[in-house]
């Protein structure tokens, strides 16, 4: 056993390490908790030359200071034991510090520990720890300091020593750090239990009704015939004073929470704290989730123990991103962190990521003097799935298809698709997230989701593979999928398009693995279903690139079949090239759409796939050939019974009739087309048709009518729910409001409208406010902040590929030439540079500033 001291003494000094103080004969000293660590350094190894290096590792084991650090902490050591002549503290020039005082001891014993993904608690203890006094010691010693869990001992700490709470049970998955917090928070309120602490391990105990026998062998206690524990316990615990239990690895005992009942029950001045992976369920127990570490927290933790494997270990700009993405993919636990920390030895951060991809095969090799159970992470996680009944492990092997979880109707659809689980589904769900193999999390405004850690998802995986059920379990999730894409049909409502949009938001990793699945499979049905059902959440949520490459695999699997769905494949990629500006790409798509359509002699498509041409040839500036295709679209949508895509051919065509000086031509579109939204019961429709009468008002000169027609459209918007509509008429407002000079109001349109396209998450509409703000900084004579605002927008295209279209870039040119002329090439090169250099945040948080 390794005997730990509580106190050291020295001179006329005590240090307390049991209170964390150091005492003047009967005054305290106030000393910084790094200036304490460094004295108790000191004190330890007195007699013994300690260099800087070594004396900084071990005062600062997580952090990279300087020898400035050392050197003010030595100087306020030596200050607050006026020892400035070095009678206590002796400094060898270019080598280090000797603590040259004569110390003593007083001892009392404990056993070492790390933590419970490091150390066995049961493993290192030699014989039976006795009293001390009349107070009973025994918390274990970790190795390493504690990182990122200030917090969590605090309030683990509140918990403890509130007089309503006697049983305080920390949960987590396998590897969270739990025994290590459970262990810094009986330290924090050890001087508040007089009657003492005590830590039993109980990783060894497997049937629940050995515990009693653990616990009166670890306490020494006889027991007695016709005498049960919890009297026995009162009988021992009678006037000691408070007194604190820290019950370590209950999870595989959990029917003998009774028995802690009985024991609170009968022992008023006890109090237990539990480490489990589950919680004991007993009344009045305060339950304390255990999170993964933060980021920089675990960060700091790999840091720690590669250093401890490889002293010359050191973050760089090389290695520093690669750190980071390690703990993400490890999802924050300590022990997954440590493992793979561990083999820096041989391995860079980088190619330990490499190969991260199996996260199980590559985090072994923990410490030997660990329990099996966390030398690997592997086995941590085995040591939670073989405490699962059948039932249990089919649902958890079966919900790991989900990637970023899934609802609880979505576990339904895919988990119990042949109403075999064997077990009511919430009831399966409820138990794996108390045993936190499973994650609850709650969203305002949506359904709750259960998620699954990364590490255990993997580990889950392959119970699947190996179960024989993958394949039918994957076709159910894509089978879920592709409804729920397909609910996003055209004739949703604004808000009930809303809705789903933040649903497909939840789902995309979902998407993106049902996908996979179905191209790995050749399942060409159901992968043209799906990403055709997609097309318009790409569209809206700006997924460019990623929904374009999705359409084009399948495009090219489908080879020469399936012509029916490759041209409507080919008006989906034509939009999305067109709204990347890549326009010639745009109209190769469209055009073997439109001949795809008319060998099928299907008049929709025709219909569409002309309209598309028509919207690329506008946005491509080639203004003659858009009306002529918006032209034949139209004539073709009047043959059909499809009134509401005849209306917006209307207004394509009013747009392009518009652009190109033909005002009366584009009036007479308009009012049509505003005529048959209101005959059809579309509101967001006739309001964009106002809309347009109002950008037509102002292409003519005339604002003031202009400004009302925007300001009817606002107000149309508004009571049809549409927020993006609201948004674009706001941001349409300003531009009027700033060439009538009011430039007040332009600023407070601007900023309303940049706050709903924040909300909704429109890059394309952020930027198309922060442009507006470029124009209204340039109205007001200040070319430095307009060039920054209108390379920021600039910037923020660019990151979605969403160029703005030729007509509307030419006129945003024409407003900032003023400010490049007057602030000349270097200046305005250097406004521009500092603008494109600014994140989403900064430059939403530099257009409201009002200058």
């Amino acid at each position: 056993m390794e005997t730990i001291p509580s106190a050291y003494y020295f001179g006329e000094f005590t240090l307390d390490v049991g209170k964390g103080c150091v005492l003047k004969g009967q005054e305290e000293i106030k000393l910084r908790p790094k200036v304490f660590e460094a004295l108790q350094y000191f004190v330890q190894n007195s007699g013994r030359l300690i260099g800087k290096q070594e004396l900084i590792q071990a005062i600062w084991p997580d952090s990279f200071v300087t020898d400035d650090s050392l050197v003010q902490c030595t100087v306020e050591l030596r200050r607050a034991l006026d020892d400035r002549e070095q009678q206590l503290l002796k400094t060898v020039p270019r080598r280090g510090y000797v603590f040259t005082a004569e110390v003593t001891q007083s001892k009392a014993k404990a056993t070492a520990l790390l933590d419970d993904e490091l150390l066995d608690p049961t493993s290192a203890r030699e014989s039976p720890i006795g009293k001390q006094g009349s107070r009973l010691i025994d918390l274990p010693t970790p190795r390493t300091s504690l990182i990122g869990r200030e917090e969590e001992v605090k309030k683990a700490a509140e918990f403890l020593l509130d007089s309503n709470i006697r049983l305080v049970t920390l949960t987590g998955p396998g590897g969270a750090g739990k025994t290590r917090l459970a262990i810094a928070a009986a330290a924090t309120v050890a001087s508040e239990f007089s009657g003492g602490v005590r830590f039993i391990g109980l990783a060894s105990v497997t049937q629940p009704d050995l515990v009693a026998t653990a616990l009166t062998k670890a306490l020494e206690i006889q027991q007695v015939a016709n005498r049960t524990l919890p009297q026995l316990l009162a009988d021992y615990l009678q006037d000691s004073g408070p007194f604190l239990f820290v019950l370590d690895n209950f999870e595989q005992v959990l029917p003998a929470g009774r028995v802690v009942a009985e024991i609170l029950a009968s022992c008023p001045t006890l109090k237990v704290l539990v480490t489990s992976r589950e919680c004991l369920r007993i009344y009045g127990e305060q339950e304390f989730p255990v999170a993964p570490l933060e980021e920089d927290s675990a960060v700091q933790l790999f840091v720690q123990r590669a250093t401890a494997v490889r002293p010359t270990f050191a973050v760089n700009l090389e290695n520093s991103e690669a750190i980071r993405e390690i703990c993400r993919r490890l999802d924050g636990l300590p022990l997954a962190i440590e493992l793979a920390a561990a083999r820096t030895k041989l391995l860079s951060p980088s190619a330990i990521l490499e190969r991260l991809q199996s996260r199980l095969q590559l985090l072994t090799g923990g410490p030997l003097d660990l329990p099996t159970r966390q030398q690997t992470l592997r086995n941590t996680i085995d040591w939670s799935h073989e405490l699962l009944n059948e039932a249990e492990q089919k649902l958890f092997r079966r919900f790991a298809v989900f990637i970023g979880g899934g609802t609880l109707e979505a576990a339904e659809a895919v988990c119990n698709t042949g109403l075999d689980l064997g077990i009511d589904l919430f009831d399966g769900l409820s138990s794996l997230v108390d045993k936190n193999l499973v994650q609850h999390a709650e969203r305002p405004g949506s359904d709750a989701r259960f998620t699954m850690l990364e590490t255990i998802r993997e580990y889950a995986l392959e119970h699947l593979a190996a179960s024989g059920e993958e394949a039918a379990t994957r076709r159910a999730h894509a089978a879920y999928c592709l409804v729920l894409a397909e609910e996003g049909n055209p004739e949703l409502s604004s808000p009930e398009r809303t809705r789903w949009l933040s649903r497909c938001d939840l789902e995309i990793d979902n998407f993106r693995s049902a996908l996979d699945w179905l191209i790995a499979n050749q399942d060409l049905d159901w992968g043209l279903r799906l990403c055709m059902a997609l097309f318009r959440f790409w569209d809206m949520r700006e997924h460019l690139i990623e929904g374009r490459a999705w359409l084009e695999t399948m495009l090219g699997l489908a080879g020469s079949a399936y012509s029916k769905e490759r041209a409507k494949l080919g008006i989906f990629l034509g939009a999305l090239a067109t709204t990347q500006g890549d326009f010639p790409t745009a109209e190769g798509f469209l055009q073997q759409s439109l001949r795809l359509y008319e060998e099928l002699h299907d008049q929709w498509g025709i219909a569409a796939s002309l309209n598309a041409l028509g919207v690329s040839g506008r946005d491509s500036g080639d203004y003659i050939t858009a009306q002529n295709h918006f032209e034949r679209s139209l004539a073709c949508w009047r043959t059909l019974p499809d009134r509401l895509a005849t209306a917006r051919c209307l207004h394509n065509l009013a747009n392009v009739a518009k652009v190109r000086g033909d005002y009366p031509r584009a009036q007479i579109a308009l009012r049509e087309a505003t005529k048959i939204f209101q005959e059809v019961g579309d509101p967001s429709g006739a309001a964009w048709s106002m809309n347009q009468q109002a950008d037509i008002e102002r292409e003519q000169g005339n604002l003031e009518v202009a400004r009302d027609f925007y300001q009817r459209a606002l107000k149309a918007f508004r009571v049809a729910a549409d927020r993006w509509g609201s948004a674009r008429s706001l941001a349409d407002l300003g531009y009027v409001c700033c060439e009538q000079k009011d430039y007040e109001a332009a600023h407070a349109a601007y900023r309303e409208a940049l706050e709903v396209f924040s909300q909704l998450g429109h890059k394309r509409g952020m930027a198309r406010a922060l442009e507006g703000f470029a124009c209204l900084a340039a109205a007001r004579g200040n070319p430095v902040r307009t060039l920054r605002l209108a390379a920021a927008a600039t910037h923020l295209r660019q990151l979605i590929s969403a160029p703005l279209f030729q007509a509307e870039q030419t006129r945003l040119d024409q407003t900032l030439s003023s400010a490049w002329e007057s602030l000349g090439e270097a200046e305005g090169k250097a406004a521009w540079a500092e603008g494109s250099a600014l994140n989403i945040e900064s430059a939403i948080e530099y257009s409201l500033q009002k200058s």
